[in-house]
């Protein structure tokens, strides 16, 4: 039987955790295969998907910086995607086409259900900072999960703006400096952006105008708890960590590829976050 190939693509690539998840899976569950780093510049994209096509890779993920530049190549490309504005895994077919899709928005959704069981999105009020691509994808899935209003924090009006065209749904758009006005009565607060991530600013917010029961969730996951997550922690909120976001995104990828969703456990948090 041949090997089952899938890989992370972009520039740089070094840095990424899929490897070690993805290979974690396939000894885990005994499919006979390998998950790569392929580092492509922009110009030499196109050749390397080719390249991955006629070696018979089973699919692949896309990181900085070809998540919107691989929608050209792809001959399918998902509802959930082009609402995302970005795709984030690619799946190639046996008859050799490509189908693209965007797990984000999956990942996020089900780690707050898995961190906070009690939690339903139904007719809930959240707020996204940030109108970026994590932002993006977050968005389409908040929309989709049925919020009755999704308040989104940004700096450039320009930016938010193309989202909620692009997304559809309730949104008010609240400038970067209303931030916590923005928090008032929500039941949900996600930090879509880098503010908190090791080597950034940190994010400066009050969390005292949400709701008392709200969830707090960050899509950073380097420090596994953020300044914002332990806030909110010792202000009695619960929270969802960036780090089950990437597994649950990872996790819907491979069921792209290989057909089932895999576990995400204990062990494998303890072998990622080291």
């Amino acid at each position: 039987m041949t090997q089952k190939r899938a890989a992370v693509i972009g520039f740089p690539v070094k840095h990424s955790k899929s490897p070690l998840i993805h290979n974690y899976w396939m000894e885990k569950y005994k499919i006979d295969g390998l998950y790569e780093t392929v580092e492509v510049s922009a110009e030499n994209l196109q050749l390397a998907v080719q390249k991955m096509v006629s070696e018979g890779f089973c699919g692949f993920n896309v990181t900085v910086p070809h998540k919107v530049s691989v929608f050209n190549l792809l001959d399918e490309i998902s509802d959930t995607a082009k609402k995302a504005g970005a795709v984030n895994t690619v799946v190639i077919r046996n008859d050799k086409t490509l189908f693209g899709d965007n797990t984000d928005g999956f990942g996020f959704v089900a780690n707050v259900k898995e961190s906070c069981p009690d939690f339903d999105f139904t007719g809930k009020t959240a707020v996204v900072l940030g109108s970026g691509g994590a932002s993006r994808g977050i968005c389409a899935a908040l929309s989709k999960e049925g919020c009755k209003e999704i308040r989104l924090v940004c700096r450039s009006k320009e930016k938010g703006e193309a989202l909620v065209r692009d997304v559809g749904g309730n949104f008010v758009i609240y400038e970067w400096i209303n931030r916590e006005k923005a928090l008032t009565g929500a039941d949900l607060l996600v930090n879509a952006t880098t503010l908190g991530m090791d080597g950034f600013d940190g994010l400066d917010i009050s969390l005292d105008s949400l709701n008392t029961a709200a969830v707090v969730a960050d899509a950073v996951y380097v420090p596994l708890e953020t300044k914002l997550l332990k806030q909110a922690r010792e202000k009695g909120f619960k929270t969802a960590d960036g780090l089950g976001m990437l597994l649950h995104q990872a996790a819907g990828a491979f069921k792209l590829w290989f057909g089932f969703y895999p576990d995400v456990t204990d062990e494998l948090r303890r072998i990622v976050s080291k």
